[in-house]
């Protein structure tokens, strides 16, 4: 049995009689613009009794299951960009399938712009940049707006790794990385008609943006390993090691409890529709999924920082949606106050055992008080002892401080995402929600030590700012990367095969004159290709521990994750037009990806391959 309805604007109430008292019920419909009838993209639509929400497709359609309905009332909200809320309260007796459809009005507010936006799905919808006229209740007294200066977005230089001689050089040290930033910074440039900046290429954050089905690790070890070989397909000449680790899922029931700060940058560069906005409807996706006993404190800065929001009950969503929905840019931005104000709010609310995080939401333009990169980060590595953990998000287009967001997060215990659209919002606040808010092994380090009878030389692909020196993987001072519930990362390797004399990528050999190197093993005789060792530490741990592994050289031994990892390694080293991408082609780039789809429940995979014909199209 199911009842169709027509929602416009505010609240209604719906009776379903006669249906008896059982779980789950499914809320499906469309989601349209009141005036016109158009579909409306990318609307969230959320069940303030749990922790159900949905989005809308590319033709407006939702569907939204809630398990263990509440017997009497359910209250459904819309939100979406530019639109005023619709607010339904729906009376329940039990299993049944409602088909509600809303139309949005949009907010009665001046126009300011009218925009272009390019959706994930591949839809493209007109959306105005609206103002609220309602001002969050802070400290910083009237703040005057300012206009957006011109793009002044920051991105660090990139020097690749060079192949190394595994005569001179047979350890390869780094630190993990789970940001994913990069990935769909390029997806914005990309569509928006234009190829991103070589230096926003971070090849390893675009190979970890994708999700793979790595074994889980056993209940002993937070952290599994897996490998694969075969030829490099930008290189047939030469070999590609892959190297998979999966952190120890865990099921949101069984998360810790949280204490979140939401630190959100509220200054003059925040304005646009791709920002504030797009932060505050990104926070109502993480809000509907807290739990009793769960806390939230927001903290907003501009000229000053202020506490807007005390720490509050994760059952009290209304007035966290409150608000954020309260929240107007505007004014110059000092972040340093913000950071400290933010971490001494989770310090005050500390839980002992649980996540105690701070989630920065910004465009990364500090200009006022501690702002250059050094002073951000010396504040950030005096804080991260407290155990308060950090999330960096990045927001909006012309004013990015990249650089900076990354070196934050990366110094903070913590990661950074860049979200471009409510798409990518739901992905990190909703499917990826265990890595998102709990580290399960922290400073993270791997290190090779490759057979020179079996390898000659080898490169690592990307990571070129997680270097370590080889003293460093044993230092337990030495900070690192972090990994969440759930989290893979990838890191790949070239490797040019012994005997390869010939190879224009072969370094010229170091001559030493006193030292003779003499293997304990018989490397020669030996098919081990490289001994892999881990170092993780526990969440709330100072000393390490160790997995090691070894890898036989034999015959290809790559699976459809891999495969498909390679691909999108191959498409970095097209876009940063490295010097090492040989017969490296978009034609082939596609063909790869589209032999390793594989199930792609959330079209990530799909998505990549347009992203590569329109990064194909614009070389033409």
């Amino acid at each position: 049995m199911h009842t169709r309805l027509v929602i416009l604007g505010s609240a209604f109430i719906l009776s379903v009689p006669g249906i008896p008292n059982r779980a789950p019920l499914v809320v499906h419909g469309r989601v349209s613009d009141a005036a016109t009838g158009n579909p409306i993209s990318g609307a969230s639509i959320s069940a303030t009794e749990s922790r159900s929400s949905a989005m809308t497709d590319a033709m407006g359609q939702y569907r939204l299951v809630i398990e263990n309905a509440p017997a009497d009332t359910l209250r459904v909200v819309v939100r979406r960009i530019g639109y005023m809320a619709a607010t339904s309260s729906i009376a329940v007796k039990g299993r049944s399938e409602i088909v509600a459809d809303f139309g949005l009005h949009l907010s009665s507010v001046s126009l300011d712009a009218v925009v272009t936006t390019g959706m994930a799905a591949g839809a493209v919808a007109l959306r105005r940049a609206v103002r609220e006229k309602v001002r969050a209740p802070t400290t910083m007294g009237d703040i005057r707006r300012q206009a957006e200066p011109g793009n002044t977005e920051g991105y660090d230089a990139i020097d690749e790794n060079p192949f190394l001689l595994t005569s001179d050089r047979p350890l390869s040290t780094f630190s993990v990385d789970v940001d994913r930033a990069s990935y769909s910074n390029i997806r914005r440039f990309l569509n928006s008609g234009k190829a991103p900046p070589k230096d926003a290429v971070r090849i390893e954050e675009m190979v970890n943006y994708f999700p793979y089905s790595y074994p889980s690790p056993s209940q002993s070890e937070p952290v599994s390993i897996v490998t694969g070989l075969g030829n490099a397909p930008w290189n047939r000449s030469h070999r590609l090691l892959a190297i998979g680790l999966k952190a120890r899922p865990i099921s949101l029931g069984d998360l810790p409890a949280n204490n979140l700060v939401f630190l959100i940058d509220v200054s003059g560069s925040m304005e646009s529709d791709d920002k504030l906005p797009l932060v505050k409807s990104a926070f109502e996706l993480l809000v509907n999924q807290l739990r009793p006993q769960d806390r939230v404190s927001i903290v907003v800065y501009a000229g000053n920082a202020g506490l807007v929001l005390p720490s509050t009950s994760g059952s009290d969503k209304t007035a966290i949606l409150d608000a954020i929905a309260r929240l107007e840019a505007g004014g110059s931005t000092a972040g340093g106050a913000g950071i400290r104000l933010a971490y001494d709010v989770a310090q005050k609310n500390f839980i002992r055992g649980g996540n105690n995080r701070v989630i920065l939401a910004t465009d990364g333009d500090f200009n006022v008080g501690v702002s250059s990169d050094a002073e951000m980060v010396r504040l950030i590595e005096e804080r991260r002892a407290s155990g308060v953990f950090l999330t960096a998000l990045g927001f909006g287009t012309g004013n990015l401080k990249d650089s900076k967001m990354e070196k934050l997060a990366d110094h903070g215990n913590g990661h950074y995402a860049y979200v471009d659209n409510l798409l990518e919002a739901k992905k990190v606040f909703v499917r990826e929600l265990g890595g998102t808010l709990r580290t399960v092994a922290k400073d993270v380090k791997l290190q090779l030590e490759f057979n020179p009878a079996r390898v000659a030389a080898y490169r690592l692909i990307g990571y070129e700012d997680r270097l370590l020196s080889d003293a460093d993987f044993a230092n337990d001072a030495k900070d690192a990367g972090d990994m969440g519930a759930g989290h893979t990362v990838t890191a790949l390797y070239e490797v040019i095969p012994a005997g390869a004399g010939n190879d224009p990528d072969l370094p010229e050999a170091t001559r030493l004159r006193y030292q003779r190197m003499r293997p304990e093993l018989s490397s020669v005789r030996s098919k081990e290709l490289v001994t892999l060792k881990l170092r993780y530490k526990e969440p709330d741990a100072s000393r390490s521990s160790m997995i090691t592994r070894v890898v036989v050289d034999g015959p290809d031994a790559q699976t459809q994750d891999f495969r498909f990892a390679s691909a999108v390694a191959e498409f970095g080293l097209l876009l940063r037009e490295s010097k090492y991408r040989k017969n490296a082609s978009y034609r082939d780039v596609i063909e790869t990806a589209g032999q390793t789809l594989g199930d792609d429940q959330d079209g990530l995979r799909t998505e990549f391959i347009e992203l590569v014909k329109k990064a194909s199209a614009l070389q033409r």
